[in-house]
């Protein structure tokens, strides 16, 4: 690592007492302060090791997922089309998620300074400008792999970068307010992955339950982006990200995110008895009906619990998706 200049570890008054009042040890505040120092610092640096931390892989599941649901939803054969399946789903994960988790470490160093320091660009380990060299590589390579499965599907790579940068860069900066940030996301996330794995395999437009099961996740997954939100509360305050648990609260941004996830999923199991699919509309109830009492701790105690609902409550509405994907299959 090329360190040309040291940080500045001095922190601001003001966000030095945000920060206490916040609950933030001496220890942590130091970090802190040496994180934004951290964020702007000239030159060109990167640590081999954090460039997967900084495509954060933990994210990569629901998009994945996602594109493996529209390709299962189609009816054909998944086996017959496996190359179809694992470039699709390394494009949605790998490539073309891991590229809007660059891009937003980017244009949020700064909050990231103080909700995480540790994180790879905060700390130090890559700077800036190597971010954005590791952002292009991801978004060539996400190009060239769409390619491969059929021109429309690097068109549709192409408006997914175009979302990224509307999300996280300027001028939208969609993430500064969690209503247009989430939804976003959420499209980017279940709906357009969603729509490519059909697309993908059938290369015809995806039948009309495919299109609202993509859209009603989609709207499902504004939730799941508020639960996410509330790990980041005190540096969404300090820096003005209208996060949802900011404007709401976090008791009531719980009960929000709930419901959303909730309507979702009944609007998915409305579908799959317009459609005949009894077996899998009753297993899509369970699994909400599973939900219900992990919602209530949750919205109990949102800030500490929202990780563990995140973890083990979501999971139960993405495996939901795949019950709906199953259950529209011709």
């Amino acid at each position: 690592m090329n360190g040309q200049t040291r940080p500045n570890t001095d922190i601001s008054p003001g966000i030095g007492e945000t920060l206490r009042r916040s609950g933030v040890d001496d220890s942590r505040r130091k970090a802190i302060a040496a994180a934004l120092g951290n964020v702007n610092r000239p030159g060109f640096r990167i640590e081999p090791s954090a460039i997967l931390p900084l495509m954060k892989p933990v994210t990569w599941f629901p998009p994945m997922w996602a594109f493996a649901c529209g390709v299962v939803s189609t009816g054909e054969p998944v086996l017959e089309n496996w190359s179809v399946l694992l470039r699709g789903v390394i494009l949605a994960g790998p490539l073309m998620c891991a590229m809007s988790q660059t891009m937003n470490d980017y244009f949020d160093r700064e909050v990231d300074a103080i909700n995480e320091p540790e994180r790879p660009i905060p700390s130090g380990k890559i700077s800036k400008s190597a971010s954005w060299l590791i952002t292009f590589s991801l978004i060539i390579t996400g190009f060239l792999v769409a390619l491969s499965i059929h021109p429309y599907v690097m068109a549709i790579a192409f408006v997914g970068v175009l979302m990224s940068h509307a999300y996280s860069g300027p001028p939208f900066r969609a993430k500064r307010n969690g209503w247009y940030g989430n939804l976003i996301v959420g499209l980017a996330y279940e709906g357009v992955a969603w729509l490519t794995g059909s697309f993908a395999i059938t290369q015809g437009v995806p039948s009309t339950e495919t299109i609202a099961l993509a859209i009603i996740f989609s709207l499902g997954a504004h939730g799941i982006m508020t639960l996410n939100d509330f790990k980041s509360v005190v540096g969404d305050r300090i820096r003005k990200v209208a996060s949802i648990p900011v404007q709401l609260g976090e008791k009531n941004a719980a009960i929000l995110a709930s419901v959303i996830m909730d309507a979702a999923q009944l609007g998915a199991i409305a579908i799959l008895l317009a459609k005949g699919s009894s077996l899998m509309a009753i297993l899509a109830s369970l699994l909400l009906l599973a939900q219900l009492p992990m919602q209530k701790i949750l919205i109990n105690n949102p800030r500490e619990k929202a990780v563990w609902y995140n973890a083990f409550g979501t999971l139960l509405y993405v495996l939901s998706m795949m019950v709906a994907a199953v259950g529209i299959r011709p």
